[in-house]
């Protein structure tokens, strides 16, 4: 089997698993944010700076997530490049 085929299905498998394991930790995060929503709405012994606080950390942390998967899906598209580019230098 061609070394660079070889290569191109490894980096394919591992996109996939990154993309199911990326996806599955958002559903997580989704989860706890609602539920910790939920607590933050139903108790009133929190107060309203300690309320703001938690909703700008989850905005943050929600910037955080999207800001890796772009960087990861970035440096995916720039090996896929490279390997799309071989092949056409292959071919001529």
């Amino acid at each position: 089997m061609d070394l660079k085929k070889m290569t191109k299905q490894m980096i394919d498998f591992q996109k996939t698993t990154f993309d199911n394991t990326f996806n599955a930790m958002t559903m997580l995060q989704e989860q706890a944010e609602r539920m910790a929503n939920m607590f933050l709405n139903q108790t009133q012994e929190i107060p309203e700076e300690g309320k703001k606080a938690i909703n700008e950390w989850v905005k943050a942390y929600k910037k955080g997530r999207e800001d890796f998967r772009k960087s990861t899906d970035d440096s995916f598209k720039k090996v896929e490049d490279f390997f799309a580019d071989a092949e056409k230098t292959k071919t001529k």
